[in-house]
């Protein structure tokens, strides 16, 4: 079993950056794949980020790649979404996941852990 907590969601203005964290619990923390997945209102939730529990490979998705940077601190238990140069269409919840043993391309059914969410608001 493994629950995540998000944080680090807020407001924030067109150009500027903000910091999520995933807090994770459970014992093997690093044979997960974790990823960040978002969902704006009235859209279907999108993959953002994965990265794989050796830290070895990342994936992004191609509409955040060159702003955003996902890394993971398998010591601590929580990985990160660095966002910068945000955009309003990033406005949305970001959720945190957890697929064990999987790839950084796998899809979003393969996830079996996610966290509630934390919504970031980007204004123009």
């Amino acid at each position: 079993q493994v629950q995540l907590v998000e944080s680090g969601g807020g407001l924030v203005q067109a150009g500027g950056s903000l910091r999520l964290s995933c807090a994770a619990s459970g014992r093997t923390f690093s044979r997960y794949v974790m990823g960040w997945f978002r969902q704006a209102p009235g859209k279907e939730r999108e993959f953002v980020a994965a990265i794989s529990w050796s830290v070895s490979s990342t994936s992004y998705a191609d509409s955040v790649k060159g702003r955003f940077t996902i890394s993971r601190d398998n010591a601590k238990n929580t990985v990160f979404l660095q966002m910068n140069s945000l955009k309003p269409e990033d406005t949305a919840v970001y959720y945190c996941a957890a697929a064990f043993r999987g790839g950084v391309d796998d899809p979003s059914s393969r996830y079996s852990y996610w966290g509630q969410g934390t919504q970031v608001t980007v204004s123009s």
